[in-house]
């Protein structure tokens, strides 16, 4: 209807100019919107994905692992609007690679692309004491520098199309928390550079957006039991003697054991993350919010 409408009304000789709303959610069906979502092997990036892909859009998902069971359900998927790439975000040939895969696949390369999720992310725990430097720098180049890389790849397609640039972060970007200085060091550098780069992209019309959710380690699996296990295992092993011996082995047990009971009782079930995603990270949302002037 809302279709023969506007034919009708662009071919009519009238004499005054016709200004046609069409509603949001047709619009949406009309315009051929693409966008990109990296960390789609699970959680929030493949729950969003499989979403988005229902509304209507052409969706780029990245996934580290091509044959992992995330990957091959939205394979499985066979849809022309669901593709599927290869892509760690730590891998600056992997994120050159996905570059040139979305501008061989958009029917109008010039035209952009609307839309890129930063998702792909891990979390750790352990007090300063005993997490090492390595642990430092690998959640931060997967989590800050896998989101810096993979922004500046896009950014020249995103401001073409005046897009937007959504960044995950967590409530621990905004606050900080005992035992998890690894990863509140990577969500508030993602928290700093989304807000650099937000005053930076309003004069081409581009929104960045940060998303902070709150709990939901264990519905995006993103740590688990097992986990939690084996890095407890890491931590006291790499820890010196000193510290083994200041704090404890009682001590440490009863930290790791709050860590479990952490994921076991303030988490959603695993199952949420396959039914609709919470407001915060819809289509509309993405669409509508602004850049700060």
């Amino acid at each position: 209807h809302w279709l023969a409408l506007a034919a009708e009304l662009q071919a009519a000789p009238v004499p005054c100019r016709w200004v046609l709303v069409v509603p949001a959610a047709l619009q949406y069906l009309m315009i051929p919107f693409y966008l990109l979502i990296t960390g789609c092997d699970k959680g929030f990036g493949h729950a969003l994905a499989k979403q988005l892909h229902a509304k209507g859009f052409t969706v780029f998902a990245g996934c580290l692992l091509m044959n992992g069971d995330g990957a091959r359900e939205l394979k499985n998927m066979k849809s022309d609007r669901m593709k599927v790439l290869q892509m760690d975000v730590c891998s600056d040939q992997e994120v050159a690679q996905a570059v040139d895969f979305v501008k061989r696949t958009l029917k109008e390369p010039e035209e952009g692309l609307w839309g890129l999720v930063n998702n792909a992310g891990v979390s750790t725990f352990g007090e300063v004491e005993f997490a090492s430097l390595d642990n430092y720098k690998k959640v931060a180049e997967i989590n800050l520098w896998g989101t810096v890389r993979v922004t500046k790849a896009f950014l020249p397609l995103i401001r073409r199309a005046k897009g937007r640039v959504v960044n995950i972060t967590s409530m621990l970007g905004r606050m900080a928390s005992p035992s998890r200085s690894c990863y509140c060091i990577s969500k508030f550098g993602v928290a700093a550079f989304s807000d650099c780069l937000r005053q930076e992209m309003y004069r081409w019309g581009v929104r960045v957006i940060l998303i902070e959710p709150s709990n939901f380690v264990a519905a995006t699996g993103i740590l688990t039991a097992d986990g939690i296990d084996r890095q407890a295992e890491a931590l006291w092993s790499g820890a010196s003697h000193a510290v083994r011996e200041d704090y404890g082995r009682e001590y440490f047990t009863r930290h790791v054991l709050r860590g479990v009971r952490f994921l076991q009782r303030r988490v959603l079930p695993s199952q949420h993350c396959g039914q609709e995603m919470p407001e915060p990270v819809t289509m509309d949302r993405l669409g509508r919010e602004k850049p700060c002037q």
